[in-house]
Protein backbone atom coordinates (compact mmCIF):
# COMPACT_ATOMS: atom_id res chain seq x y z
CA UNK A 1 0.00 0.00 0.00
CA UNK A 2 2.80 2.44 0.93
CA UNK A 3 4.75 1.59 -2.23
CA UNK A 4 1.65 2.17 -4.32
CA UNK A 5 1.11 5.63 -2.74
CA UNK A 6 4.79 6.50 -3.32
CA UNK A 7 4.55 5.56 -7.00
CA UNK A 8 1.39 7.62 -7.36
CA UNK A 9 3.00 10.68 -5.72
CA UNK A 10 6.23 10.31 -7.66
CA UNK A 11 4.22 10.29 -10.89
CA UNK A 12 2.10 13.33 -9.98
CA UNK A 13 4.71 15.20 -7.93
CA UNK A 14 6.46 17.01 -10.81
CA UNK A 15 3.13 18.08 -12.30
CA UNK A 16 1.97 19.40 -8.89
CA UNK A 17 5.23 21.31 -8.48
CA UNK A 18 4.82 22.89 -11.92
CA UNK A 19 1.22 23.85 -11.17
CA UNK A 20 2.29 25.39 -7.87
CA UNK A 21 5.08 27.34 -9.60
CA UNK A 22 2.66 28.61 -12.26
CA UNK A 23 0.17 29.62 -9.57
CA UNK A 24 2.86 31.60 -7.71
CA UNK A 25 4.04 33.30 -10.92
CA UNK A 26 0.45 34.15 -11.95
CA UNK A 27 -0.19 35.69 -8.52
CA UNK A 28 2.91 37.83 -8.84
CA UNK A 29 1.69 39.53 -12.03
CA UNK A 30 -2.09 39.16 -11.97
CA UNK A 31 -5.01 39.18 -9.57
CA UNK A 32 -8.61 38.19 -10.21
CA UNK A 33 -11.21 40.61 -8.86
CA UNK A 34 -14.95 40.20 -8.42
CA UNK A 35 -17.05 43.34 -8.92
CA UNK A 36 -19.75 43.38 -6.24
CA UNK A 37 -21.28 46.72 -7.25
CA UNK A 38 -23.34 47.87 -10.22
CA UNK A 39 -20.83 50.59 -11.15
CA UNK A 40 -19.47 48.53 -14.06
CA UNK A 41 -21.33 45.94 -16.15
CA UNK A 42 -18.89 43.06 -15.64
CA UNK A 43 -18.61 40.79 -12.61
CA UNK A 44 -15.16 39.21 -13.01
CA UNK A 45 -11.98 41.09 -13.91
CA UNK A 46 -8.33 40.19 -14.41
CA UNK A 47 -5.97 42.87 -13.10
CA UNK A 48 -2.45 43.13 -14.51
CA UNK A 49 -0.47 44.31 -11.48
CA UNK A 50 1.80 47.30 -12.04
CA UNK A 51 0.50 48.05 -15.56
CA UNK A 52 0.04 51.82 -15.88
CA UNK A 53 -3.42 52.53 -17.29
CA UNK A 54 -4.05 54.85 -20.20
CA UNK A 55 -7.03 57.02 -21.05
CA UNK A 56 -10.26 54.96 -21.28
CA UNK A 57 -8.62 51.83 -19.80
CA UNK A 58 -10.24 49.97 -16.97
CA UNK A 59 -8.04 50.22 -13.90
CA UNK A 60 -7.99 48.99 -10.32
CA UNK A 61 -6.90 51.17 -7.42
CA UNK A 62 -6.81 51.11 -3.64
CA UNK A 63 -9.47 53.37 -2.14
CA UNK A 64 -8.04 55.73 0.49
CA UNK A 65 -11.00 55.35 2.84
CA UNK A 66 -13.93 57.34 4.11
CA UNK A 67 -17.64 57.09 3.67
CA UNK A 68 -19.08 53.63 3.16
CA UNK A 69 -15.81 51.83 2.33
CA UNK A 70 -12.68 51.13 4.34
CA UNK A 71 -9.20 52.17 3.33
CA UNK A 72 -7.63 49.65 0.97
CA UNK A 73 -10.88 48.58 -0.69
CA UNK A 74 -10.19 47.70 -4.33
CA UNK A 75 -12.09 49.88 -6.80
CA UNK A 76 -12.46 49.20 -10.53
CA UNK A 77 -13.15 52.26 -12.70
CA UNK A 78 -12.52 53.73 -16.14
CA UNK A 79 -9.68 56.21 -16.60
CA UNK A 80 -11.43 59.31 -17.96
CA UNK A 81 -8.71 61.85 -17.24
CA UNK A 82 -4.92 61.84 -17.02
CA UNK A 83 -2.38 64.45 -15.94
CA UNK A 84 -2.87 67.76 -17.69
CA UNK A 85 -6.57 67.20 -18.45
CA UNK A 86 -9.01 69.95 -17.45
CA UNK A 87 -11.83 68.96 -15.10
CA UNK A 88 -14.79 71.33 -14.88
CA UNK A 89 -18.13 71.18 -13.13
CA UNK A 90 -21.44 72.92 -13.67
CA UNK A 91 -23.13 73.33 -10.29
CA UNK A 92 -26.91 73.53 -10.00
CA UNK A 93 -29.06 75.05 -7.24
CA UNK A 94 -30.38 71.55 -6.50
CA UNK A 95 -26.94 70.45 -5.24
CA UNK A 96 -26.18 68.37 -8.33
CA UNK A 97 -23.02 68.98 -10.37
CA UNK A 98 -22.24 67.84 -13.91
CA UNK A 99 -18.57 66.92 -14.39
CA UNK A 100 -16.59 67.24 -17.62
CA UNK A 101 -13.05 66.19 -18.52
CA UNK A 102 -11.63 68.19 -21.43
CA UNK A 103 -15.20 69.16 -22.32
CA UNK A 104 -16.59 65.59 -22.37
CA UNK A 105 -19.36 64.76 -19.90
CA UNK A 106 -18.25 62.10 -17.39
CA UNK A 107 -21.05 62.10 -14.85
CA UNK A 108 -23.39 63.89 -12.48
CA UNK A 109 -22.51 64.23 -8.80
CA UNK A 110 -25.40 64.01 -6.36
CA UNK A 111 -25.64 65.88 -3.06
CA UNK A 112 -26.57 62.72 -1.12
CA UNK A 113 -25.67 59.03 -1.37
CA UNK A 114 -28.37 56.36 -1.67
CA UNK A 115 -28.15 55.96 2.12
CA UNK A 116 -28.60 59.72 2.69
CA UNK A 117 -24.97 60.53 3.50
CA UNK A 118 -23.95 64.05 2.32
CA UNK A 119 -21.51 63.98 -0.61
CA UNK A 120 -19.09 66.76 -1.51
CA UNK A 121 -18.19 67.25 -5.17
CA UNK A 122 -14.73 66.24 -6.32
CA UNK A 123 -11.93 68.54 -7.42
CA UNK A 124 -11.89 70.64 -10.57
CA UNK A 125 -9.00 72.22 -12.45
CA UNK A 126 -5.98 70.64 -14.10
CA UNK A 127 -5.23 67.07 -13.10
CA UNK A 128 -1.75 67.11 -11.54
CA UNK A 129 1.13 64.84 -12.61
CA UNK A 130 0.79 61.17 -11.63
CA UNK A 131 -2.97 61.44 -10.96
CA UNK A 132 -6.08 60.12 -12.70
CA UNK A 133 -9.75 61.00 -12.98
CA UNK A 134 -11.58 57.70 -12.43
CA UNK A 135 -15.20 57.22 -13.44
CA UNK A 136 -17.91 54.63 -14.00
CA UNK A 137 -21.08 54.88 -16.09
CA UNK A 138 -23.43 54.10 -13.20
CA UNK A 139 -25.05 57.25 -11.73
CA UNK A 140 -24.51 55.87 -8.19
CA UNK A 141 -20.82 55.07 -8.64
CA UNK A 142 -18.42 56.44 -6.03
CA UNK A 143 -15.68 57.88 -8.26
CA UNK A 144 -13.73 61.08 -8.93
CA UNK A 145 -16.97 63.11 -9.07
CA UNK A 146 -16.83 63.02 -5.29
CA UNK A 147 -14.27 64.38 -2.83
CA UNK A 148 -14.18 60.96 -1.12
CA UNK A 149 -12.30 59.65 -4.19
CA UNK A 150 -11.05 62.79 -5.93
CA UNK A 151 -8.14 62.43 -8.29
CA UNK A 152 -6.47 59.06 -7.80
CA UNK A 153 -2.73 59.12 -7.15
CA UNK A 154 -0.63 56.80 -9.32
CA UNK A 155 0.70 55.23 -6.08
CA UNK A 156 -2.81 53.88 -5.43
CA UNK A 157 -3.09 52.23 -8.85
CA UNK A 158 -2.92 48.43 -8.73
CA UNK A 159 -2.93 48.00 -12.51
CA UNK A 160 -4.97 47.76 -15.68
CA UNK A 161 -8.07 45.60 -15.60
CA UNK A 162 -9.68 43.39 -18.22
CA UNK A 163 -13.31 42.28 -18.02
CA UNK A 164 -13.59 38.49 -18.11
CA UNK A 165 -17.32 38.00 -17.40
Amino acid sequence: MLIRAYRHLSTLGPACLWLFALWVMFGRYFVVSINLSDSLPGRLYLIQKGAIPRLNDLAAFQYQGGGPYTSGTRFLKLVKGVEGAKVTAVNYDTGFSDFYVNGSFVGRAKPLSQSGMPLNPGPTGTIPPHHYYMSAPNPDSLDSRYALVGWVDEKSIIGRAIEIL
